[in-house]
């Protein structure tokens, strides 16, 4: 394993730095403060190619590797963009349009993927209910065949870009005696009769994300929406959230790397009796612990892309350890950030208050910290 970047992902990380600092990180507080989706913001991700990055140029991505992919959402994190348009990225980009185009018939891919890759459309991944969060095989979301289309009835929650989405992969019960073998997935499209969104949620974290509810209510899906064959979905998911336990933390560590730079230079400036704080042992324990949590996850996440590069068909155990890392272990760094800048890092003013509040999800999104706990032992 190379553990260094190639000149041209060095090249491209800067790029990233330099287009996310001056497009999109000084929207990042009044977006976040006021709770809403920042759709110019998105605009422009797509304009630059991020959305699309890991899909190929036949359409409408960049045909890079995941390692790259990688970079470019740390990229955004230690360029200040706020979590909740990071976690709406990953989401459109891994969870839905990435699914569509591993598991998609070429008129699928053809259909979905550019629009996606480009930004023109917003994606989302509808698996998450009220009674079926960890427990993906007690979804209650059903779908059955009437007259050569499908019909899905059931609810979805916390969907991150369910609100505004023009497209959702929706995991829905085929076969209630098959357990997991009994899950398939869809292409519903938004203004298909019969879906609709319920509440959104107003959140402690990645606030300018819009996380909502889904609802099926006899909504009739061409046959052809059918994503992949019928029982895959389980499959699929998994495949989908190993993503999310891994690459679309890339954001998180960036952020840290931001911490750590803006820690260390408060430290040197601010002064108290009479010497920067950046002189006291227990500020310098402070910003050392940050620096051993960013380089211990950013190891850990890359070390997960690389796999995914090898083309390894599964790499649930280090993507759950990573999840684990990072779910349970941000926090304390995360708090030392906000202590070392005294009130003024408790002032949304700051980076750092925000980016407390977003660490806070990394233990609950996309599998509980519990739940990782449970896949490791039992991969063990």
């Amino acid at each position: 394993m190379n553990f260094g970047l190639t000149d041209e992902q060095r090249m491209f990380k800067d790029q990233v730095l330099k287009f996310a600092r001056k497009e999109i990180a000084p929207r990042t507080q009044e977006y976040e403060l006021k709770g809403e989706f920042d759709f110019e913001a998105w605009r422009r991700l797509g304009e630059f190619g991020i959305l699309g990055l890991h899909l190929p140029p036949e359409l409408g991505g960049s045909g890079a590797d995941v390692v790259t992919s990688v970079v470019a959402a740390e990229a955004l994190g230690e360029a200040g963009v706020d979590g909740g348009l990071a976690l709406a990225y990953g989401a459109h980009t891994f969870l839905c349009a990435d699914t569509i185009f591993v598991h998609g018939t070429p008129e699928q891919q053809q259909k979905y993927v550019p629009k996606l890759a480009s930004g023109e459309w917003i994606g989302c991944m509808g698996l998450t209910e009220p009674d079926a969060g960890s427990d993906v095989a007690a979804m209650k979301t059903r779908a059955e065949r009437k007259d050569g289309k499908w019909v899905l009835n059931g609810t979805k929650i916390f969907i991150t870009n369910g609100g505004i989405a023009d497209v959702a992969v929706v995991y829905a019960k085929t076969d209630l005696n098959a357990g997991h073998g009994g899950i398939s997935a869809f292409i519903v499209e938004k203004g298909t009769p019969g879906f609709s969104v319920g509440q959104s949620w107003h959140k402690l974290g990645v606030r300018a994300s819009v996380t909502s509810e889904l609802i099926f209510e006899d909504c009739v899906v061409p046959e052809e929406n059918l994503l992949g064959n019928e029982g895959m979905g389980f499959m699929m998911a998994m495949q989908t959230v190993e993503w999310d336990r891994s690459t679309l933390l890339a954001p998180l560590v960036g952020s840290f790397k931001l911490l750590i730079d803006k820690s260390a230079r408060y430290a040197l400036e601010r002064q108290q009796f009479g010497r920067p704080i950046a002189k006291f042992q227990a500020v310098k324990r402070k910003i050392a612990n940050l620096k051993i949590f960013y380089e211990a996850s950013r190891s850990l996440v890359y070390r997960v892309a690389w796999c995914k590069d090898q083309n390894r068909p599964l790499n649930h155990l280090e993507a759950a350890v990573v999840k684990l890392f990072m779910g349970d272990w941000s926090l304390e760094p995360t708090n030392d950030a906000l202590t070392l800048h005294g009130g003024n890092g408790f002032c949304h003013e700051y980076d750092v208050e925000r980016i407390f509040r977003d660490v806070r999800l990394a233990a609950i999104g996309g599998g509980t910290s519990e739940i990782q706990k449970l896949i490791i032992s039992r991969m063990l």
